[in-house]
């Protein structure tokens, strides 16, 4: 079974372990469950060892290694990789190879990870449930017969199976959050500008943030120290110092305040869950963290607030998918440029990406646009104030990640509404554009993950780290039942 990031960055630097040695591991792993779990959309396998090579041709050279050198690290399929297939989950970027590389994987060569390939995803990000995918759904590897979450289900699953150790995700309203939760993985959602965005196959240009997923809190802190800081590629980045995450892990905790959301607990959260994430906020207070409840008066908005302005975001963004430049068209519309365009979106898309794309389109139309889109632009003004206003007196806010544990595969996809309340408790963060993060509780009764939420403000992800490594400091190590007898 494939170790963590930190141990296994130590043990190639050190020479205890060849990096080849360890991709030849996360492969054998992803041969071995994927035919099941289908985490991966495409495996990399031979660009892969040929990575792990190089890491230890530069260690037998004596150069120094990177914070990452031999750790194998899955990439979501809505992040560009130069030579490596990239389709966002959808039929329209079928077999589409991009000529370059987003920044985050630039960085993450630079820093010597390996890539075992690329994971299953929501088609275009848009999905709670990773069964939105146009290749098929993940499957949860606590079981087989749930959800993983979503977009990012493939990534969570990768590393909850530990396939790899770490991983690539985006969360645009909760999708690293909500399938770390579900899957019992650590899911870093950064503060929006932290980490480039250049090469990311845009949803919701001002949500969208790419970040991590890890076996454990300090590999997500190594992992999100890498790809961390300002690029002069994304205008959005923020040209801030980047923090020493993994130096918070070990800090203390004494004295912080922690901010308990009274709306975060009403109703539709599940009891076992909610009962998990009371024990770990009293865990902190044992820890010496003063908690004390807080108001977020208008989270009872962000769900509509979020599919009006996501969806908005998104009809522009996904216009350039028209079957021209790249990607899929339709052939026997290519006489007729209106025709084909038609066709080929209708071909290329799913139902979901169609659903959203009118939805944005209509709230950006003439007569609506005031009503809906203008509207819901000032009620995230209100929900960011609302979070300013709490975190003038806490440092972080604790609530559950998800408010049910993973549901069975099928369950909500006739009932979109339902679907999109999985998000009820990551949307507004993401619409604050703050710093949070999903960290494993304990299990509910029938053994599957629930995950604590770690609010902070803006460029305050050190803060969500040490409280996150101190909570996991408690709890036991969590495995699915899956494939670990190998």
């Amino acid at each position: 079974m494939l170790s963590t990031v930190i141990a296994i960055a130590e043990q190639v630097r050190t020479g205890q372990r060849k990096a080849v040695e360890v991709a030849e591991e996360s492969l054998r792993a992803i041969d071995t469950l994927d035919h099941e779990l289908h985490a991966f959309l495409a495996v990399a396998a031979e660009p892969m060892i040929q990575q792990a090579r190089l890491v230890d041709q530069a260690r037998e050279r004596g150069e120094p290694l990177g914070l990452l050198a031999g750790v194998p690290v899955a990439i979501k399929d809505a992040i560009c990789t130069r030579g490596l297939v990239s389709t966002a989950g959808s039929k329209i970027l079928s077999g589409y190879v991009p000529p370059y590389d987003a920044t985050v994987i630039t960085k993450l060569r630079a820093a010597g990870a390996v890539f075992p390939g690329k994971t299953n995803m929501d088609e275009f990000a848009m999905g709670s449930s990773n069964e939105n995918s146009a290749y098929g759904p993940a499957r949860n590897p606590w079981d087989c017969a749930r959800v993983p979450g979503g977009s990012s289900g493939g990534s969570a699953v990768a590393v909850a199976a530990r396939m790899a150790p770490a991983a690539l995700g985006s969360d645009t309203g909760g999708s690293i959050r909500q399938p770390a939760s579900l899957t019992g993985t650590v899911g870093v959602k950064p503060t929006y500008g932290r980490v480039s965005r250049f090469g990311l196959i845009a949803f919701a240009s001002s949500l969208d943030q790419i970040g991590p997923f890890a076996t454990d809190v300090r590999g997500a802190a190594r992992v999100l120290s890498v790809i961390a800081g300002k690029d002069p590629r994304d205008a959005t980045s923020l040209d801030v110092p980047v923090d020493d995450y993994e130096a918070a892990c070990g800090k203390s905790i004494r004295g912080l305040r922690i901010g308990v959301p009274e709306e975060y607990f009403a109703q539709g959260l599940d009891p076992e869950v909610e009962a998990s994430v009371r024990a770990a906020i009293a865990s902190l207070e044992d820890d010496g963290c003063v908690v004390k409840p807080v108001k977020l008066p208008h989270t009872r908005y962000a769900v509509a607030t979020y599919y009006v302005l996501a969806t908005a975001e998104a009809s522009s963004n996904l216009a350039r998918f028209d079957g021209v430049r790249y990607g899929l068209r339709v052939r026997e519309a290519h006489d007729d440029l209106r025709a084909m365009y038609g066709k080929t979106r209708d071909a290329g898309f799913g139902a979901e990406v169609k659903r959203r794309i009118l939805l944005g389109t209509f709230v950006l139309s003439a007569g609506y646009y005031d009503a809906y889109y203008l509207k819901a632009q000032r009620v995230r003004t209100l929900l960011r104030r609302d979070f300013e206003a709490a975190f003038g007196d806490v440092d972080a806010i604790c609530s559950p990640t998800s408010p049910t544990p993973a549901w069975k595969l099928g369950e909500k996809m006739a009932d979109p509404l339902a679907m999109y309340l999985s998000d009820v408790y990551t949307l507004p963060a993401s619409l604050a554009g703050i710093a949070a993060m999903s960290v494993p509780c304990a299990p509910t009764r029938g053994g599957l993950p629930v995950g604590l939420q770690i609010m902070a403000p803006a460029l305050r992800e050190s803060t969500c780290f040490s409280l996150a490594a101190a909570w996991e400091a408690r709890l036991p190590t969590q495995l699915p039942p899956l494939g670990f007898e190998r």
